[in-house]
């Protein structure tokens, strides 16, 4: 009950709903089932004789006693018009009920309609935002394809089940006493006989449905693998086919499909025969009824009458109606919980990186950015050791050393993608972990190795993430990023798709539209990781000369291990195991025939 009652909250301001649904609910049982207790009037009218219709009217019942009531007006109208006139006052008031009974029903429904489209929208952009607020760990650590299921298919799951839950507790049950009321109000007897098939046929279907919820949950994690499955499928076509491994990719979704398929089935089961029993259950109670009922009146044993008695049944068939709703209902409030347990545990997944209370906003750079004994790590496996280095405003600092030597970590800790686990950094004084943020990040302009653009035109590429950008502002990126000229020669220009993750485009053009974005972003700082490692010759030195541009009159961190990228920089650092092993410019590490001069030779002999 608690994870429904979260759920609900999503559709707050719930009283606009709840309100007009349980006026309009109400008003459409009231009217739904008068249409067949009129059925004994009606049957009454036409089946008597003349003599038999003409009645003393007697005094008037009590209006809450709605069938005497109207007994009494239809008797008023033959003894004042005929059973002609009778028939047809009975009819005029049955149409009129169905009519309102039927409106009714409608604006409940697209009242619950609402409130169920006005929760999806509050649980997905719930769910959303907190996905983006997380720290990049966590997407480090978690499977897209399960992220991508729970913001997707799993709401859609939940959404239904709050509404069908929502009618299974309010409108079922009314209609269900509804019903019952009539009946007993026609024969109290009968009615008694026939309630024993209301809690064996509960008890059955609780066994049916008792196993739905493990199932459901076993189903949305499958379901998550295969987008998974897709996922990777669909990013890695090119590694899939270069070896030979489609069949082995086939087989692995096939399987989680196979199983997937079996989930559904069985669940399916459980659903479908829940709907069987509790129709069984309830013509077998009509069935018997009549028996019953058609002793007492064959053999004049009780005062009901034989449109009475019609009319009993017919409201007796319909009993089982809103008890089959309910039985339905809780499988599919089986499938939403279990769905709903596993989006609100995406919610109350918390960033580790935040913004502490006041936190400074700063505006500017002019000074320095300063490492003081920091020290990080990845569970047991230590990435950086008491790291003290200073990067001046306005140099060039470039990072090099053997792979896994803490380059990359020691880069995202400035905008804060991780926190030291020791010491602090701070940004002209500023510890980092009191500055907000998005002045931190306003302050960075990032390129990486791997250039991702997003499924959009070039110009929105560059423009992303700014409002009110300037066409020639943003030509102006371009012309620094070097990427104006094949930009122009592109079927539409600055308006051509560059297709999903620039697929349209080649690995210098992408990491030219990169490099214009970070341009047009005009941040004093900027980090360039690996920003040419996978380009071709020709492209690298289009990159390198772009990249050349965007760090004029910037302070600058660069990770690269090609000799061209590094050897003008203002200080080389070297890191090795997570330590400053050597530091200065190009010429005097060269001197000091250190781990920096062994890494230059190997690189020098790899490309000979």
């Amino acid at each position: 009950m608690k994870t429904y009652f979260r759920l609900l909250s999503f559709a707050k301001p719930i009283e606009k709903f709840a309100i007009p649904y349980i006026f309009t609910t109400l008003l459409a049982i009231v009217f739904g089932t008068l249409n067949l207790a009129l059925l004994a009037p009606l049957l009454q009218t036409l089946f008597s004789d003349t003599g038999e219709v003409l009645k003393p009217l007697g005094a008037q019942p009590s209006y809450l006693d709605v069938m005497g009531t109207f007994k009494h007006y239809v008797q008023y109208c033959i003894n004042s018009y005929g059973a002609w006139g009778a028939l047809q006052f009975v009819c005029g008031a049955i149409v009129l009920s169905a009519f309102l009974g039927n409106l009714f029903k409608y604006l409940s429904q697209r009242i619950m309609e609402n409130m169920r489209v006005h929760t999806l929208l509050n649980l997905r952009r719930t769910v959303f935002d907190n996905v983006m607020n997380l720290h990049l760990g966590f997407f480090s650590n978690e499977r897209k394809g399960d992220i991508i299921t729970k913001v997707a298919s799993d709401v859609q799951v939940v959404q239904f089940s709050v509404t069908a839950t929502l009618q299974v507790v309010f409108k079922e049950p009314l209609t269900l006493i509804a019903y019952l009321w009539w009946l007993f109000a026609i024969s109290p007897t009968l009615t008694l006989y026939s309630l024993i098939v209301i809690p064996v046929s509960a008890l059955v279907i609780s066994r049916i449905v008792k196993r739905l919820k493990q199932q459901a949950a076993a189903m949305q994690q499958s379901a998550s693998n295969m987008t998974s499955y897709l996922d990777e499928a669909l990013s890695g076509i090119k590694i899939i086919k270069a070896f030979n491994a489609v069949e082995f990719i086939k087989n692995k979704f096939h399987s989680e499909n196979r199983k997937y398929s079996s989930i559904t089935r069985a669940m399916a089961r459980r659903q479908q025969l829940a709907s069987p029993v509790s129709e069984f259950f309830g013509v077998s109670m009509v069935a018997g009824i009549v028996l019953y009922g058609g002793h007492l009146v064959l053999n004049k044993t009780s005062t009901l009458s034989a449109p009475e008695f019609i009319t009993y049944i017919a409201l007796f068939s319909q009993v089982m109606r809103p008890a089959k709703a309910m039985s339905d209902s809780f499988s599919n409030i089986h499938a939403g919980i279990a769905a709903g347990e596993r989006v609100l545990g995406l919610i109350d997944e918390k960033p580790l990186i935040t913004d502490v209370a006041n936190a400074e906003v700063l505006n500017d750079f002019t000074q320095e950015i300063k490492f003081e004994h920091v020290s990080f790590a990845y569970n047991e496996r230590q990435v950086l050791s008491d790291v003290n280095i200073t990067i001046p405003s306005g140099k060039s600092v470039a990072l090099v050393g053997p792979s896994g030597g803490g380059k990359s970590t020691l880069m995202d800790m400035i905008p804060r993608f991780m926190d030291p686990l020791e010491g602090r950094i701070t940004l002209d004084g500023h510890d980092i972990k009191n500055v907000t943020a998005d002045s931190l990040h306003g302050l960075m302009g990032i390129v990486n190795q791997e250039s991702l653009l997003f499924n959009d035109t070039i110009y929105n590429n560059i423009a992303f993430g700014k409002k009110d950008v300037k066409p020639e502002e943003v030509e102006a990126a371009a012309r620094i990023a070097n990427a104006h000229n094949f930009i122009m020669d592109t079927d539409n220009g600055y308006q051509t798709n560059v297709g999903d993750r620039g697929a349209r485009l080649s690995g210098g053009q992408r990491q030219r539209i990169c490099i214009a974005r970070a341009v047009l972003n005009n941040p004093p700082i900027m980090l360039l990781d690996e920003a040419t490692s996978a380009l071709d010759t020709e492209s690298e030195k289009l990159v390198q000369e772009a990249l050349n541009n965007l760090m004029k009159n910037r302070t600058s961190l660069i990770i690269a291990h090609r000799l061209s990228t590094i050897q003008n920089a203002d200080i080389i650092i070297v890191l090795e195991g997570g330590k400053v092993v050597e530091q200065g410019r190009h010429q005097q590490l060269m001197q000091q025939n250190g781990l920096y001069r062994k890494l230059i030779d190997m690189q020098a002999f790899n490309a000979e």
